[in-house]
C-alpha cells in the first residue's frame, strides 16, 4: 500500500512542498529511503524505528521504501522524521486518517522514545502552507509560536508522534495554538549599561552614529586603543529606531532558517547586533557552503555587523562585502544551487590607525615607520572604504570628562531624533521598495536630492580637489539628505552637504 504525507524542505529563506512518500512491500525486512536524502535524513531510520516501536506502534513487516519528492531537490535536516514515521504506519495499515488531514503539512524531529524535538525554518514553512492555502500544519510545541505568526493557518503544537497519531485517528483531540499578544516596539527593554549616557565625551563621533543610525549608512571610526570605539560601538544598537512588522517578520525568517531563533521568542523585535571576531572566515562572513546557509551580514539584516579590529580581517573576507554593501543582497552560488539572501545592515567598523595603535594620538609616541603605518591602513581595500559613508576618528578622552559625574546625553533622546528622520524617510518611500535613504540608487538620490546652485558648487570643488569617485558623490548626497532628515529641512542645504563632506576620509 502506497501512501502520501505533506512536508516541507527549506531552500534558502524560503521552503518547497515534499512529498513523503511510503510503500510496503513482502521482502527482506528493511526501510530505504530515497529522493536526495542528505546524511541527517539517511539517519532518520534509526530515529524512526525506535520512536514508533517507543510510543507502542508495531513496526510495519517487510520492506518498506519511503520516497522524498521531488527526487531532484535535495533534503537536508531532521525535519522529515514525523512525516516519515506516519507515512510508515500508514503503509503499514496501523493508521488511518478521521479527518481530511491529508492536506496537512508535518514536520518534526523524533527523539527515540517519540516526542518531538523543534526544528528550524518553520516561518517560511508557515509562509508557504499560507501561499498554497493549506490550512493545518502540525509542528512540534516548541515551534508553535513560531509558526502562528503567519494568520489564517491552524497550528497543532504536538509534543510526541503517540499524541499527533492519536489525533489523526480521532481518539485524542490537539487543541489549536493560541498565540498570545506580541509586545510593542516601545516596549522592548535596552539594556542600560550599553546607554550612550555613559559614554564620556566623544559628542562628535556620537553625532556621526547618531545620522549613520537615521539613515543605515555605514561608519568606521579610528582611534587610539582605549579611546572608547567599542563602547560606542555596543551603544549603536540603543539609537537604533524600532523595528516595523515587515522588518521583524524578515530578519525572523534568517534566524528561523539559520536555527538561531530563541524558542522563547518567536519574533525577533530588537535590531540584530552581529560582531565576529577578526579570524572569521569570507564563507561565515557572507554566507555559503555546500549548502548555503546564512553568513554574518545577513544574520545583520536590518541591524549592526560590527566589525572591531578591522585591518585584521582577512582582506579577502572583507572583499567579499562589496557586493552586499552596494546591492544590500548576496547571492551565493554553489554546484547544489544559486540561492539569495537579503544583507541590508549597517556596517559599523572600528581600527587603530597603526600596528601599535598610536599614531595619531597627540600624548603617546608612535613606534611605527611609515612603511608599516602604510602597510597597516592598505590592508582594507579602496573599493570597501570608498562604501563607507562615515569616517570618523576617535580621540583619546581629555581626563576632565572622563572623571566627570555628569551624564550625557541619553539613547532615549537620541534615539527619539532617529526616529523622526526615519519617519521622514518611510514617507519620502512609501510607494518605493526602499525604507532608508542609504538604499536610494542613483537615479532615485537624482529625483530626491535636489540642491541649489551654491551647494552644486561646493560639491563639484569638493569632487575635483578630494579625487572623489562617482560613488562617494551620491553617498555624499544621501548622507546629506539624512542630515538634512535630523534637522527637519525639506531641503538639502549646504550646511547640509558641508557636515556630509567632512566624514570623508582626508586625502593623502
Amino acid at each position: 500500500m502506497s501512501t502520501k504525507i505533506l512536508s516541507a524542505a527549506v531552500i534558502g529563506l524560503n521552503c518547497e512542498l515534499v512529498e513523503v512518500e511510503a510503500d510496503s512491500i513482502n521482502a527482506i525486512p528493511k526501510l530505504i529511503i530515497v529522493g536526495l536524502p542528505d546524511l541527517a535524513v539517511q539517519e532518520s531510520k534509526q530515529r524512526v524505528r525506535s520512536a514508533v516501536k517507543n510510543s507502542g506502534f508495531p513496526w510495519p513487516r517487510g520492506q518498506i521504501t519511503v520516497n522524498l519528492a521531488p527526487a531532484d531537490l535535495k533534503k537536508a535536516g531532521p525535519a522529515y522524521d514525523l512525516p516519515i514515521a506516519l507515512a510508515i504506519l500508514i503503509a503499514g495499515k496501523h493508521l488511518h486518517f478521521s479527518g481530511d488531514y491529508d492536506q496537512a503539512i508535518f514536520v518534526g524531529e523524533l527523539a527515540l522514545d517519540g516526542h518531538l524535538r523543534p526544528v528550524s525554518g518553520i516561518l517560511p514553512l508557515a509562509i508557504m502552507a499560507r501561499d498554497l492555502q493549506i490550512k493545518k500544519i502540525f509542528v512540534p510545541d516548541t515551534n508553535a509560536a513560531e509558526a502562528a505568526l503567519i494568520n489564517n493557518l491552524e497550528v497543532y503544537p504536538a509534543s510526541s508522534l503517540a499524541q499527533v497519531v492519536l489525533h489523526l485517528t480521532g481518539e485524542v483531540h490537539i487543541a489549536l495554538f493560541t498565540p498570545s499578544a506580541l509586545p510593542l516596539a516601545e516596549e522592548i527593554s535596552i539594556p542600560s549599561k550599553f546607554d550612550m549616557a555613559f559614554v564620556q565625551g566623544q559628542e562628535h563621533v556620537k553625532r556621526a552614529l547618531e545620522i549613520a543610525a537615521a539613515g543605515q549608512h555605514n561608519i568606521l571610526m579610528s582611534g587610539p586603543p582605549g579611546s572608547g570605539k567599542t563602547l560606542l560601538a555596543r551603544s549603536m544598537p540603543t539609537i537604533l529606531p524600532e523595528m516595523t512588522l515587515e522588518e521583524s517578520l524578515e530578519v525572523t525568517k534568517i534566524y528561523s532558517v539559520a536555527g538561531l531563533l530563541p524558542s522563547n521568542e518567536p519574533l525577533v523585535r530588537s535590531r540584530p547586533f552581529r560582531s565576529p571576531h577578526h579570524t572569521a572566515s569570507g564563507v561565515s562572513l557572507v554566507g555559503g557552503g555546500a549548502w548555503p546557509r546564512p553568513g554574518e551580514i545577513s544574520l545583520a539584516h536590518r541591524g549592526v555587523l560590527f566589525l572591531d579590529e578591522f585591518p585584521e580581517f582577512p582582506r579577502v573576507a572583507l572583499d567579499n562585502l562589496r557586493q552586499p554593501l552596494e546591492d544590500g543582497i548576496i547571492n551565493i552560488s554553489r554546484a547544489a544551487g544559486t540561492l539569495q539572501f537579503p544583507a541590508q545592515f549597517i556596517l559599523l567598523a572600528s581600527m587603530n590607525p597603526c600596528p601599535c595603535g598610536y599614531h595619531s594620538d597627540p600624548e603617546k609616541n608612535c613606534i611605527c615607520t611609515p612603511m608599516q603605518i602604510a602597510s597597516y591602513q592598505k590592508k582594507i581595500s579602496g573599493p570597501i572604504l570608498d562604501r563607507i559613508d562615515i569616517h570618523i576618528e576617535v580621540p583619546r578622552v581629555d581626563f576632565n570628562k572622563l572623571s566627570s559625574a555628569e551624564l550625557g546625553e541619553s539613547s532615549a533622546t537620541i534615539r527619539e531624533r532617529v526616529n523622526a528622520a526615519r519617519r521622514c524617510q518611510l514617507e519620502r518611500f512609501q510607494n518605493m521598495k526602499i525604507i532608508s535613504n542609504a538604499e536610494m540608487s542613483s537615479e532615485e538620490v537624482r529625483r530626491v536630492c535636489l540642491v541649489d546652485v551654491g551647494t552644486q558648487e561646493l560639491l563639484k570643488n569638493a569632487v575635483q580637489q578630494m579625487r572623489l569617485s562617482a560613488r562617494a558623490y551620491y553617498r555624499i548626497l544621501k548622507l546629506a539628505r539624512t542630515i538634512a532628515d535630523l534637522s527637519g529641512e525639506e531641503t538639502i542645504k549646504i550646511e547640509h552637504v558641508a557636515e556630509a563632506l567632512q566624514y570623508r576620509p582626508k586625502v593623502e
